[in-house]
């Protein structure tokens, strides 16, 4: 369970938003944008109505902030469908929290976020919005969102939360379910190790949380792994004054416990796997 610690902050050059690494996020640019803005009156023609002008209309004010450059590859401009804008800009959203390319404590506006991801400042704006219910950033009237700060108490607590969850589960699931069924997770656990030896937080994070998914998926009980899910994706977020980050090194062996886990499963070992699975938790603090 990968707990990732903040990175300094891409400050613009002013008192504008943080920018977000072009390398961290790329989503392929919105083949509509351009024309939404003309009909706000804020295509290129209209020198003093940029995003700024369509952003105000939404009380975020853009005038001080430095654009935030687009990606550049060949492949970041890509054409996709309307409908599954705000799910990739979702999706890289929640990576740039994990990396701490969002940093905790920071106010980003959806209009430059969206001149970041060459997209309009709607589909930002939608999936901060779920971010904001997840918990993860903060409305600023006027502003945009500001990013969570949390401590070490907040991670210390959703780790309790989760053992108290997943740990009776997982040694309920150890006594019932077939030998066979745990090997059929062996891909998702060698998954999380290739992950860790990448040494990229957010890759890990997801190969992390898709492992306990299955795990918890063989109890039956879809409402248990959707709210045990959540709190996994939370406690992956970074922490103020916590380190910059975790090591390939400390990846590698969370990915580690995972197969020594899957090796007791297979075993039958109800020892083994109830140490693995409590200190398993206990490192998550």
């Amino acid at each position: 369970m990968e707990q990732a610690g903040p990175r300094s902050a891409h400050g613009s050059a002013g008192a504008g938003v943080p920018d977000i690494r072009t390398a961290a996020v790329r989503v392929p640019a919105q083949p509509q944008a351009s024309d939404m803005d003309r009909k706000r009156g804020t295509g290129s023609g209209g020198a003093g109505t940029g995003a700024g002008a369509g952003a105000t209309a939404r009380g975020e004010h853009t005038h001080s902030e430095t654009p935030i450059p687009r990606p550049r590859a060949e492949g970041a401009r890509a054409v996709v469908q309307r409908a599954s804008v705000r799910g990739q800009i979702l999706d890289a959203l929640r990576t740039a929290l994990v990396t701490g390319e969002l940093a905790p404590g920071a106010v980003y506006s959806a209009p430059a976020l969206g001149e970041r991801f060459g997209v309009s400042a709607t589909p930002v704006r939608e999936a901060m919005q779920q971010l904001a219910l997840e918990g993860a950033v903060e409305v600023v009237p006027n502003r945009g969102f500001r990013v969570i700060e949390r401590g070490t108490r907040e991670l210390a607590e959703l780790a309790e939360i989760r053992a108290l969850i997943e740990v009776p589960v997982m040694l309920r699931l150890a006594r019932t379910v077939p030998t066979a069924r745990w090997a059929e997770l062996r891909p998702l656990a060698e998954a999380t190790v290739r992950a860790a030896s990448s040494g990229c937080r957010a890759t890990y994070a997801e190969s992390d949380r898709a492992f306990h998914r299955a795990v918890l998926a063989l109890a039956g009980n879809a409402q248990l792994v959707q709210i045990a899910d959540e709190l996994h994706r939370r406690a992956q977020w970074p922490l103020v004054g916590g380190p910059v980050s975790r090591g390939r090194a400390d990846l590698v062996a969370d990915a580690a416990e995972h197969t020594a886990l899957l090796d007791a499963l297979i075993a039958e070992d109800l020892t083994v796997v109830q140490s693995l699975v409590r200190e398993h938790f206990t490192g998550a603090c």
